[in-house]
């Protein structure tokens, strides 16, 4: 049986997600990250909006670092634009886990599947 799970995000990935540009969030892989399952659903709200949206986990992509997880996956599905994607790197991340917490725990891309709005 799947579970659910709540994050938050910023105003600029929580559309991305919602217009299905970005299908895969990057994460701490922390005890409250570890507990997702590929089939579990994920509800995102916005932080400026307080609106959700709902993903099926279709697969958790589990790396050491962000270092080899922006080596491995395809950046264009993580947030990153054509505009941007040359300037992408791991320090990007630093901003919200440090390097001690990615060494601790690794990290995680959770590819999604937006669910249909039930309304």
């Amino acid at each position: 049986m799947s579970e659910l799970h709540f994050m938050k995000l910023q105003p600029c990935p929580f559309e991305e997600i919602k217009s299905g540009e970005k299908t895969i969030e990057l994460r701490l892989f922390d005890e409250k990250r570890q507990k997702i399952k590929v089939g579990d659903v994920i509800v995102f709200t916005s932080l400026a909006t307080g609106e959700e949206i709902r993903a099926e986990v279709v697969c958790l992509h589990i790396f050491e670092s962000f270092e080899e997880l922006y080596r491995t996956l395809p950046l264009l599905k993580c947030g990153y634009t054509a505009q941007d994607i040359d300037t992408a790197s791991p320090a990007d991340m630093e901003l919200y886990y440090s390097k001690g917490e990615q060494e601790k725990y690794g990290v995680v891309g959770i590819e999604l599947r937006l669910q249909k709005q039930v309304r």
